[in-house]
């Protein structure tokens, strides 16, 4: 009897412990599981605006773009952007790390709230193409 509790019980705790909430680069929560490396981040000598308008395009040119803002919060300017990339999550923050020089995180996460690495590498890459042109 006991072990016909214990299994359920076990199963649930895993479970909430294995699905969690995850911080995401653009300051909110999102349902994800908690512990992957789920984040590339990159620096270039271009303006914050530069580079924000070059994850813009790259977001639209891949999916499609879901939010953009600005946070206050912090004493730096920073960018955010929330887009869809075949069925992923992706979120993009663009933050001056001084005048010259400008880092860009990007983040995403699956329908499962499982890791994409490939396309986060590959997103972030296309924003440095699209910055040398």
């Amino acid at each position: 009897m006991k072990t016909k509790l214990f299994v359920p019980l076990a199963g649930l705790v895993l479970v909430c412990f294995v699905i969690g909430c995850v911080n995401t680069v653009s300051g909110r929560k999102a349902g994800a599981v908690p512990f992957l490396k789920d984040r590339v981040a990159g620096r270039y000598e271009r303006p914050v605006e530069e580079v924000f308008a070059a994850a813009k395009e790259v977001i639209k040119y891949n999916g499609a773009l879901v939010n953009e803002g600005t946070l206050h919060t912090t004493t730096n300017a920073v960018r955010t952007l929330e887009g869809k990339v075949n069925q992923r999550r992706v979120w993009v923050r663009v933050e001056e790390v001084d005048p010259k020089v400008t880092s860009v995180t990007v983040q995403v996460r699956t329908k499962g709230g499982g890791k994409d690495t490939d396309l986060t590498h590959e997103l972030e890459k296309q924003i440095a193409l699209k910055l040398v042109r």
